[in-house]
């Protein structure tokens, strides 16, 4: 399986909201996380990342879904970017404010840094989040 094969996979895992269970076999041990907003400022490892995403959907947005517009993979890098949409409506319990019935659809970027064993060693995120929480009703 080639880089980009196990940073597609990772992809889907994680957006699946298939949480650390689905998503370590394509993660290098030790892989860092990083993206610069307020809701993720204390997520620091690819694992922590997965498990977030997986508690997001799992209650305050049950059933959501995501919408992968383009990837593209560089071997010179070793870098693999994917550009999505993410749409949610808050209809459960959870998040900093009752149920709203709002609905955000929040663009978002993954770009995955692939180790040698070619599973991903760094993952950053680019994410309006700010807009996705206007859009919920969270601020």
């Amino acid at each position: 399986m080639s880089a980009f094969d196990n940073a597609s996979r990772f992809f889907h895992a994680c957006e699946s909201l298939e949480g650390w269970a689905g998503c370590e076999q394509y993660v290098a041990s030790g892989a860092t996380f990083t993206g610069q907003s307020a809701p993720l400022a204390d997520v620091t490892t690819v694992e922590g990342y997965t498990e977030w995403m997986a508690g997001l959907g799992s209650v305050p947005l049950a059933g959501c879904s995501y919408d992968l517009h383009t990837s593209t993979y560089d071997e010179a890098s070793r870098t693999a970017v994917f550009f999505a949409t993410f749409n949610g409506t808050h209809v459960g319990d959870g998040g900093p404010v009752p149920p709203t019935h709002n609905t955000t659809h929040s663009h978002y970027v993954y770009i995955l840094t692939m180790a040698a064993d070619d599973r991903v060693a760094a993952m950053t995120k680019v994410w309006n989040a700010s807009w996705a929480l206007r859009e919920l009703g969270w601020m």
